[in-house]
Parts: structure tokens; sequence; C-alpha cells
């Protein structure tokens, strides 16, 4: 079946709901200039030391500086950091060697032709690549969370290109993510809102999107 991450997780309750329904990773929100669920580092850790080890926890950090990232691991003690903005040439391979057993997983906004391109070229300094729908050059930097999707033509040929698993994100819910998964063929899917009310994971949300991911395979 396809990887489901649940993002936005905001406290040990959610981390539990999620992982009951089969959710392969949890998206713990660290500070970011726009968007949905963001909780402190404290909180993050207390979350991340309930899941169970089969389970990926993702700090989600827009830190661009590899020592603040590293700094913000070593407090969360995540398994996984899902950069959300481009970083400078040489700070993955410094993250790897600084960071070992963790996984990197670089967030690529797919807003044009130009998006594949960076796709490629970093996908070969990183475990994975997310999809999402961003803007990282509005005077207010939009990272995830928004709530849209993107062109999921281009996300495939991004599947297609790169030798590194692939989640997709951006506007998923119940309703378009089986089409979603025909379209892109992603390793995973991510979302937030599309299983919330109220900014609350949402139970019946989740079960019916789970179904829904279920249904392809």
């Amino acid at each position: 079946m396809t990887r489901v991450k649940i993002c936005c997780i905001s406290s040990i309750e959610e981390a539990r709901i999620a992982v009951r329904e089969g959710a392969s990773a949890l998206g713990l929100v660290s500070q970011m200039p726009s968007g949905p669920g963001v909780v402190t580092e404290d909180l993050i850790a207390e979350i991340a030391a309930t899941v169970p080890p089969s389970v990926g926890t993702f700090l989600l950090t827009s830190r661009t500086e590899p020592a603040d990232i590293i700094a913000q691991q070593k407090r969360c003690r995540v398994n996984t950091i899902q950069i959300c903005d481009r970083l400078a040439p040489g700070a993955h391979d410094f993250l790897r060697e600084s960071l070992p057993g963790v996984s990197l997983v670089q967030v690529v906004h797919v807003n044009d032709e130009s998006s594949v391109e960076e796709a490629l070229e970093v996908s070969r300094v990183v475990d994975a690549i997310l999809l999402d729908s961003g803007n990282q050059s509005l005077p207010v930097k939009e990272l995830g969370g928004t709530g849209r999707t993107h062109d999921w033509a281009l996300s495939k040929r991004i599947v297609q290109s790169v030798d590194v698993p692939v989640f997709l994100a951006g506007g998923l819910h119940a309703g378009n993510v089986s089409e979603a998964i025909r379209a892109v063929e992603p390793f995973g899917v991510d979302l937030c809102t599309g299983v919330r009310t109220e900014e609350s994971l949402d139970p019946r949300k989740l079960s019916a999107f789970m179904e829904a991911v279920r249904s392809v395979a």
C-alpha cells in the first residue's frame, strides 16, 4: 500500500490515533513563517518519544543553517528531518555526516518546470523527496500546509526521474487521494488539513482517507 504520512500532529493522542489507523510516518511542525500545525520543540520531543520505532517521526524545519537543524534534531530526537526550505550546496552532506541514522527528506515546491530539475539535483543527497504546494519567493514564505493541489503531471515526471522515494502532498483528502495516487504513483502521500476539523485530527476523516488509499492497492 502507498505509505501515509499524517502531518501537523499536535498531541500524543493525535499520534496514537494516526498510528492506530495505519500511518507510516507523523509530521511534527516546528517554527514556520506560515501554515498550520506549529508546536513547541518540547512537545515535539514528548510526542516523538511515544511513537513506535517502525513509524517515522518527521521534524518539519524551516531552518537553513545546518548547525541550527542539527541542534533541533538533538533537542527533538526525531528519526527524520523534513527540510522545508532550500539549503546551500554541501549542506545536506554536512547534515548526513553529523546525524548518522537520521533520514533526510527534502521538500520541493512544485510550481513549474524548474521544480523537476530541482528535484533531480537534490535527490542525489537525500533519502527521499516530498512534493508540496508552496512558494519560497513570497515576502512571507509558504513552506507547506497551503491546502492547495499542484500540477500532478509535473509530480509524475519527478517520480519517474529520481531514484529515491517520493511523497506527494498538497491539498489531498479522501475525495481526491485515489486519483492522485493513480496519476503520480508516489511512494507515499502526506496531508494535514484534509483530515482535520477545526484544526483537530478528525478520526472519521482519517479513516475515510486511509480507506481511499487502500482502495487503490
